[in-house]
């Protein structure tokens, strides 16, 4: 009696956590759906994260001599500059903005789902970066995306132009994978450099869909559809499909097709299309192999080679989260550390039990 006396403490609680939670959820989707939210751009330099990290490893690893000397080194490294700019400021004002300031680097990070929801977010990035990068600079993009709906994927290459039509050197940078929708944004990079194990290219175009029509008439369901223009569906869930639709479905996807193939052909046109064009996909090396990418190395390794010659900015674009936003993270974390206990220690109590 014990165990089903606790067993159904245990029940009541779970039961009244998952109705909080559907609750909260619910609450704050009531509450996005109400307010339009305003975000903000958020700027953090890369080469501090890298020097930091740098000087919290030497602190450890060198004797206290070798610390010494080396951040003595660094002092004396730095009021060299400091002369070394003082010099130049006879230059013309022009010339010293261009010369002191060096090459900037921004970096924006995509990871794509199948509606490219992120696009929304990089569009603010890019419009802020347009603002103050300049031909000498450069935008990398760490991206991320299996692919997903053509036109989503359209609109967030299309984000990407925008940085080709400024004569912005654009880098597309891909440590996991860039297929599909994915590979047509990374297509308009001036260059595209691939992790090793990087999956890369399905250029190709999918599409299914299920149909129960034969379900529903074994069952005497009638499926009445009524349309105005000849193409207008030409497949349907759950009507009976014509020969002359699925026709015309396979024309619409070769069609899509011919334009993705052009696409890619426009932005890289040394790569030979019709070989890797047919949905086929390959990792990194191979696809530098096929033209696909043009260097192989991750993420990491080429911005921190940037970091030794540039400014290195990661650039975000971050939403302003609601009252009703925070509380109902604070609700769920405070919920999910409330069923964290509960469960060590129901699972305690049983094993004493046991």
């Amino acid at each position: 009696m014990g165990f089903w006396s606790e067993y159904s403490v245990f029940l009541a609680q779970t039961v009244t956590v998952v109705i909080a939670v559907i609750v909260i959820v619910g609450f704050i989707a009531a509450s996005g759906q109400r307010t339009r939210k305003d975000g903000h751009i958020e700027i953090n330099k890369i080469n501090d994260k890298f020097d930091d990290l740098q000087d919290q490893f030497e602190e450890v690893v060198l004797s206290k001599e070798e610390y010494k000397a080396k951040a003595k080194a660094l002092k004396k490294e730095e009021k060299e500059k400091q002369k070394a700019a003082k010099k130049e400021a006879k230059k013309s004002k022009d010339d010293e903005k261009k010369e002191s300031r060096g090459k900037r680097v921004f970096v924006l990070d995509f990871d794509g789902d199948i509606n490219a929801s992120e696009t929304e977010t990089m569009r603010e990035e890019i419009s802020a970066v347009l603002m103050t990068a300049e031909p000498c600079d450069e935008i990398v993009v760490r991206l991320e995306s299996p692919g997903g709906v053509v036109h989503g994927y359209g609109l967030a290459a299309s984000q990407l132009d925008r940085i080709k039509k400024k004569d912005i050197p654009l880098t597309v940078c891909v440590d996991k994978v860039a297929a599909s929708g994915g590979y047509m944004m990374a297509c308009l990079a001036d260059k595209i450099v691939s992790a090793p194990f990087a999956i890369i290219g399905s250029i190709g175009v999918v599409a299914q869909i299920p149909n129960i029509h034969r379900l529903l008439k074994k069952n005497d369901i009638d499926v009445e559809l009524h349309t105005a223009g000849e193409y207008k569906r030409t497949l349907t869930m759950i009507g009976e499909n014509t020969d002359e639709g699925r026709d015309k479905f396979k024309q619409d996807l070769l069609d899509t097709h011919n334009l993705f193939k052009s696409h890619v052909s426009q932005h890289r046109p040394e790569l030979a299309i019709d070989k890797v064009a047919n949905g086929d996909i390959w990792y990194g090396t191979e696809a530098l192999n096929n033209g696909l990418v043009d260097q192989v190395m991750t993420s990491d390794e080429y911005l921190m080679q940037l970091a030794d010659e540039a400014d290195v900015y990661e650039v975000s674009y971050e939403m302003k989260k609601s009252l009703q936003e925070k509380l109902g993270i604070a609700a769920s974390m405070g919920i999910s550390r409330s069923v964290d206990r509960f469960m060590t220690k129901f699972v305690d109590s049983r094993t004493q039990i046991r």
